[in-house]
């Protein structure tokens, strides 16, 4: 399961703006007006590129691994959770909505269930995983900078 994607950034002197791109996202890009937001620009940038992915049904690429110079940008636990539903549903050729039958749910909690934004149950991902066979196991490790 994906938890860190690399992000390259660089100021742009014409634009007076930070420029931020993503190596498994080309085509998607961002800008931060302040040097301290970077992060936090390109996490929210990242989240809005894979959910486009999910909204589009393309499977959402793994990270590339990152280099010295690039931030590792963290994806929040439930989003690592939906990108894996996501991606085995796909994978699986399963339609959304046997899932939902299966999980009795309706189709608009589906929607929500793979839905970035949405705050879903851990749960209720775990339930979906588990019903497409896979199980969930976390770890706790320590950051890289403090």
């Amino acid at each position: 399961m994906p938890s860190h994607y690399p992000a390259y950034y660089h100021f742009d002197n014409e634009n007076d703006c930070w420029h931020i791109g993503f190596r498994d996202f080309p085509e998607f890009q961002a800008a931060s007006y302040k040097r301290e937001d970077i992060e936090l620009e390109a996490q929210d940038a990242l989240l809005t590129a894979i959910a486009i992915e999910l909204d589009e049904g393309r499977a959402v690429p793994p990270p590339s691994s990152c280099d010295a110079a690039e931030l590792r940008v963290p994806l929040p636990l439930l989003a690592q959770l939906k990108i894996a539903l996501h991606n085995t549903l796909l994978a699986q050729q399963m339609p959304k909505a046997l899932l939902a039958r299966k999980l009795g749910f309706n189709a608009g909690q589906m929607n929500r269930l793979l839905d970035i934004a949405y705050a879903s149950k851990a749960e209720a991902l775990e339930q979906a995983l588990f019903l497409l066979g896979y199980e969930i196991r976390a770890s706790v490790h320590l950051c890289d900078k403090p």
